[in-house]
């Protein structure tokens, strides 16, 4: 909207790209709500996705051809980044506490997009902005993917809770992410640690919207 962007949302039409279905092996399920999705995005004409979930991004823009849904598909740091570089928004404010980001294994070592979270929040960070130990093709799962959103670990320390370890270690006073699952998971680690005042977990346009 600051941008002057014309677009639209499906509301109550939208679903779950069904992409938790496979991945734990329930294929049947995947390609039904994969083909109930192809069907509605089609029938509005759909050509370009923008979408905040590096899972959807990744299933929209590499698994859906197959079954005849083909669409631009653009995660929204992406669009941001670029809606800045066009100067058709432009951070005014500035973002206090010490910032760093957490790399979503499906936007980074899947899709490739490690740049573009970084030089918008390095424009915003006047409190800095700090690399956590394991970053970009190197970083370290928040503990969700795979189905795993929805599993115990038995053994051993949750991943959730190592990964947010690291993070406070960093010293940082907000972790910005780009994606609903490791917002979740981060979340509930630091709230495990009892962190939660000391390190505040944000999607990245959450802080670009408080800064234009």
């Amino acid at each position: 909207q600051k941008a002057g962007d014309r677009f639209a949302i499906l509301g109550t039409e939208e679903k779950c790209t069904g992409d938790f279905a496979r991945k734990v092996g329930n294929e049947m399920l995947f390609q039904t709500m994969a083909q109930e999705n192809i069907a509605t995005l089609n029938g509005y004409g759909v050509k370009r996705i923008v979408t905040a979930c590096p899972h959807c991004l990744n299933t929209l823009k590499h698994e859906y051809p197959q079954l005849g849904g083909r669409y631009e598909v653009i995660h929204h740091s992406t669009f941001i980044h670029t809606l800045i570089r066009q100067k058709r928004i432009q951070p005014k404010g500035m973002w206090e506490r010490p910032l760093t980001f957490h790399d979503p294994c499906y936007l980074g070592r899947y899709n490739q997009v490690y740049d573009a979270p970084r030089d918008i929040l390095r424009k915003v960070a006047k409190g800095g902005f700090i690399e956590l130990e394991r970053f970009g093709a190197e970083s370290f799962c928040c503990g969700a993917g795979g189905g795993r959103m929805w599993m115990e670990e038995n053994i051993g320390k949750r991943i959730n809770v190592e990964r947010s370890e690291e993070i406070v270690r960093s010293m940082v006073g907000t972790v910005a992410v780009g994606c609903p699952f490791c917002m979740t998971m981060i979340e509930d680690g630091m709230k495990q640690l009892g962190k939660e005042e000391n390190v505040r977990v944000k999607d990245i346009a959450e802080i670009v919207a408080q800064c234009i």
